[in-house]
């Protein structure tokens, strides 16, 4: 059973156990959630170490609050919006308010692709791409599922604004719902859209320039 893909009898489960007080079942949300709840809870605070903080208070949190849990929302997506609420809190009192713009990236309003492979004004098919983008869609499914390939996937995401790499490894890599995403992580619908949109453009823009590279060579 993973934390994140369970079903909702396997939710309903793990539930019970923690509220019996089944340590093995705490354990198990701690292995599989902890990562993404620090990465979280440090797009809103100065450091890991209080990032890391704020988890275990969270912890302490989903422990206080289980028998309160009403199942409105998944378990995990419960877990993310504790510590989402408690880092932000956190980040006001160390007076560091951090702007969505700088989470989100200043980008979300510039053009997807360069501009230059567009047609300007005045040419025939004006607007339309000057070039057509590379196309892997009928690349084998192991050579997408290659080491390379993956590599290149997770470093883009590495490089994104803390919010964009979040959602599309929450999307993307975990197959959150759309939903899920917007409540763990309290983004509207449009802000959500945007930012998985911004996100997924620089990873097929990445993964174009690799598999271009490699048919040149």
């Amino acid at each position: 059973m993973d934390a994140t893909s369970q079903t909702a009898s396997d939710e309903l489960e793990l539930v019970e156990r923690l509220r019996a007080g089944d340590e093995d079942a705490f354990m198990f949300l701690v292995d599989r959630l902890q990562p993404m709840m620090v990465r979280v809870a440090r797009m809103y605070v100065s450091s890991q170490a209080v990032a890391e903080e704020i988890v275990q208070e969270a912890w302490l949190g989903v422990l206080k609050g289980i028998g309160r849990f009403e199942g409105r929302s998944s378990l995990r997506t419960w877990i993310l919006r504790i510590v989402s609420n408690i880092a932000k809190t956190r980040g006001q009192r160390e007076g560091r308010s951090v702007p969505f713009a700088s989470l989100a990236g200043d980008d979300l309003d510039a053009p997807t692709f360069d501009p230059d492979r567009f047609l300007g004004p005045g040419e025939e098919w004006a607007g339309h791409w000057s070039t057509v983008p590379a196309d892997w869609r009928g690349m084998p499914e192991e050579r997408l599922a290659a080491t390379e390939t993956l590599s290149v996937v997770q470093s883009t995401i590495d490089t994104l604004p803390p919010m964009q790499a979040e959602v599309i490894r929450l999307r993307d890599v975990l197959g959150w719902t759309s939903a899920e995403v917007r409540n763990a992580l309290d983004l509207s619908e449009t802000n959500q859209r945007v930012l998985l949109h911004r996100a997924r453009a620089k990873v097929r823009a990445a993964l174009e320039l690799e598999f271009t590279v490699e048919a040149e060579t």
